[in-house]
């Protein structure tokens, strides 16, 4: 699949198609970046008597827009460097190169006529087999090509990336009648596994799946909101975590997608639905189109449903009083429903909680997600052929917890239609008759397999070999060993999983014995071993809360044997002698990277941030992070000659900051994964893949592990990291408190108190470590930190 797209071209570069761009770099497909040609020059080109002539006029919007990449936040670039796979183009010199490439997306206006125009005149210079497709939001795709030849029709279709592209999964995949099916196949499959998305095929409809029934959602949250006299606040406790919905609620939501941008979408259904009563809801209230006329459309605008100020006490949220047309302070509503909600865990149950109660939050609740489970049921065969395809697009693209047939299973789905009915609510035919038929669920489990209503009968959900799916690996019997902190799960093939499941998978004793126990299973029985979850995070670390109440009870043995215990056990398994594959995927910190370092190779997900923060906590890495990181430096640079001062200090400033990568490719930049190490843009096949490279390296053996020797920087480096921490300390970026960690660190990373160039074993190492570590553990300052992080969830600079 890698052969099949190798180069594409991008046209339009506003903020989506250089974003576009920018996520075929992340995984190394070279772009080419068109737009028009500028017709006035800027004053800076003026001053350097440039003419529009001059090609860096003629290729100035593409140019610029590239050279904007690195400098967003959050940034769609893997690493900056990656910006340079972009070369910037204009359509008039430039559009006889896409003869050169294998795809070309079009991302221009949302305008029929533009992109009917731009289509005839990328036609024009097309050649034959090269993939063409529209990343419309929900513009016919029919009617884009109606008038280019059949060829090309054959190779056009719609792919819709939501925003920004390299974080949003959700791809929708619109193939237009004439499209040929094998196309449609392989840009399904090359969107998922190159590209790192999850595909749904949609049909030419408005606004396709999820900015159909998502804007739907929205339409009827207002309209109720205003029958009903709820306030903006009230509308966003509700529509927020409690129903399964991101933080960013309705309100929130709006302000970030930009209400010009809502009400162009919210207009392009009403104009192409030909039911009255259909069209009447997607008409925008009036309160929306007042706002967009004051340009209050959102954060773009500094303003919208919530306005940011600075006040005495710092910044602070207004929120829009839609009455009286004013920003007022910001309210926290509180009921028993969104109590009971706060209170319940996971989305079906907080859900199920918000829904049972009898207060107007719950009301409320009750008529927005009755409203939109009948809306969506009743659009089944018309924007998607199956119902996971639309509760994938609604996961995926709004990011629900639960898709709306998933959402109708939990809250109970013959309750729940009885319920409606009474209120006189008319429920699509299909789905009472499903229900008189004998069935009470959309979904099912059948002999350890999924299976969904469609047309009327049960089909099994497939899903790609390479999802490998841990709780159903659990539910089939496979776990071979299991404690209150982790579980070993036998993936097939002679390859063992470790997978944590504490809280937070924070690592405490439970997870270090079973790592241990591991270890020994995999060396009498199995081939090798993958350490990975599918939790929200891959590991926050060690347990935080058990290290300040012994350090508070001055239990000093007691933490001595805690860091002991987790130093030797990655001893353990960095001894294996089989090949350990870590695999972790978003937030890996402190002892998350430290489970990472000893082993032989990782497959991590490409939005994995990595980092050894411990300095945050008023403590430094000493569960061998230190250790392994000084050892990797020292083998990168094996000849004594070599000044290894410029890569110490680049080391001690990572850890000494808490700096955490912001990718996978930035975590090979910082030195947590080496070069050989693989990214993998769908997180989805990340344990798949890191399976296949224990495999791999099994088939290939690896060299026994033997005792690493480290050179050291001994004394004369460490006085240069000191010299350093005095300078921040000095000009006012460090505490007094941070000058005595960083003292630390710095004692630590440079191997102590020996001469330049001294090798040392890596126990020296291990015993430096845990010797700092003690000492900070014994701080009141490094305690107070423990404590704020374990309260409040952010550091404490004192």
């Amino acid at each position: 699949m890698a052969a099949f797209i190798k180069q594409a071209a991008v046209i339009g570069s506003g903020v989506m198609g250089a974003s576009i761009a920018a996520h075929l770099a992340n995984v190394g497909i070279p772009s080419l970046l068109l737009d028009i040609v500028p017709d006035k020059l800027t004053p800076e080109e003026e001053a350097k008597g440039l003419t529009l002539e001059h090609p860096a006029v003629r290729n100035r919007l593409a140019a610029a827009a590239i050279a904007r990449l690195p400098k967003i936040n959050p940034s769609p670039l893997y690493d900056p460097s990656f910006a340079a796979r972009i070369t910037p183009g204009n359509l008039e010199d430039h559009l006889v190169r896409i003869r050169d490439v294998d795809w070309v997306i079009e991302v221009v206006v949302e305008n029929l006529e533009v992109k009917q125009g731009l289509l005839r005149r990328i036609e024009s210079q097309w050649r034959p087999g090269t993939i063409v497709s529209s990343n419309t939001s929900g513009i016919s795709i029919n009617e884009m090509v109606r008038d280019c030849g059949e060829a090309f029709r054959k190779h056009f279709l719609g792919t819709h990336f939501f925003n920004p592209p390299r974080y949003m999964k959700l791809m929708e995949i619109i193939p237009g009648e004439t499209t040929d099916p094998e196309i449609v196949r392989r840009m399904a499959a090359f969107s998922e596994r190159t590209l790192g998305k999850g595909v749904v095929v949609a049909k030419d409809t408005p606004n396709f799946i999820a900015n159909r029934i998502g804007t739907y959602g929205l339409l009827v949250t207002l309209q109720t909101m205003a029958e009903k006299g709820f306030t903006v606040d009230e509308v966003d406790a509700v529509t927020g975590p409690a129903m399964g919905r991101p933080k960013s609620a309705t309100f929130r939501t709006l302000d970030l997608v930009g209400l010009d941008t809502f009400l162009h979408v919210a207009n392009n259904v009403a104009a192409h639905v030909d039911d009255p009563a259909e069209k009447a809801v997607f008409e925008p209230p009036q309160a929306l189109r007042e706002l967009v006329a004051r340009g209050w459309i959102g954060e773009k605008a500094g303003q919208g449903f919530y306005k940011k100020i600075k006040g005495e006490q710092g910044s602070e949220i207004l929120t829009l009083d839609l009455a009286a047309m004013d920003y007022a302070k910001s309210r926290k509503p509180s009921s028993a429903s969104l109590e009971a909600a706060k209170a319940a865990k996971g989305a079906k149950e907080k859900t199920r909680a918000l829904l049972s109660g009898k207060d107007r939050y719950a009301e409320l609740a009750w008529e927005i997600v009755k409203k939109t489970l009948v809306y969506t049921a009743a659009k089944v065969g018309e924007i998607a052929d199956t119902i996971p395809d639309i509760d994938k697009a609604m996961k995926w693209g709004f990011n629900w917890e639960l898709g709306p047939f998933e959402l109708w299973d939990a809250i109970g789905l013959v309750p729940s239609v009885q319920r409606m009915e009474a209120e006189g609510t008319e429920v699509p035919a299909w789905v009472k008759e499903w229900i008189a038929a004998g069935n009470a669920s959309f979904y099912r489990k059948e002999a350890g397999r999924t299976v969904y209503v469609h047309s009327g009968a049960y089909k099994e959900l497939e899903e790609p070999a390479e999802i490998l799916s841990l709780r159903a690996l659990k539910e089939a019997n496979k776990v071979i060993r299991s404690n209150s902190g982790a579980s070993l799960i036998d993936l097939g093939d002679g390859i063992a999983c470790l997978e944590f499941h504490s809280p937070n998978n924070a690592i405490g004793a439970d997870i270090l014995t079973m790592i241990q126990q591991s270890v020994d299973e995999v060396r009498a029985r199995y081939e090798g071993l993958v350490i990975a979850n599918q939790g929200r995070h891959f590991c926050v670390g060690a347990n935080l809360m058990l290290l300040l109440m012994e350090a508070q009870d001055e239990e000093w043995d007691e933490v001595d044997s805690i860091i002991r215990l987790f130093q030797n056990t990655m001893m353990k398994l960095k001894g294996l002698e089989k090949p350990v594959v870590a695999a972790p995927h978003r937030m890996a910190l402190g002892g998350g990277v430290e489970v990472c370092l000893p082993a032989d190779a990782i497959c991590a997900d490409a939005e994995t941030y990595m980092g050894l923060v411990e300095v945050g906590v008023g403590l430094i890495p000493a569960g061998g992070g230190c250790k392994e990181m000084t050892l990797r430096l020292s083998e990168a640079n094996p000849d004594p000659e070599i000044d290894l001062q410029p890569h110490l200090n680049k080391l001690f400033l990572g850890i000494g900051t808490a700096k955490v990568s912001t990718s996978g490719e930035d975590a090979k930049a910082l030195g947590y994964m080496r070069s050989a190490d693989r990214v993998i843009a769908n997180s989805d096949y990340r344990i798949y893949e890191a399976k296949q490279t224990a495999l791999r390296l099994a088939r290939e053996g690896i060299a026994p592990p033997r005792p690493g020797r480290i050179r050291v920087a001994g004394r004369d480096g460490k006085a240069v990291l000191k010299l350093g921490a005095l300078g921040m300390h000095q000009s006012g970026y460090i505490s007094d408190h941070d000058l005595l960690i960083a003292g630390k660190l710095a004692h630590v990373l440079a191997g102590g108190d020996v001469p330049a160039g001294t090798l040392v074993t890596e126990q020296y190492m291990l015993d430096l470590e845990r010797e700092a570590f003690l000492s900070l553990c014994g701080e009141p300052k490094t305690q107070q930190r423990m404590q704020h992080m374990l309260t409040k969830g952010k550091p404490l600079r004192n």
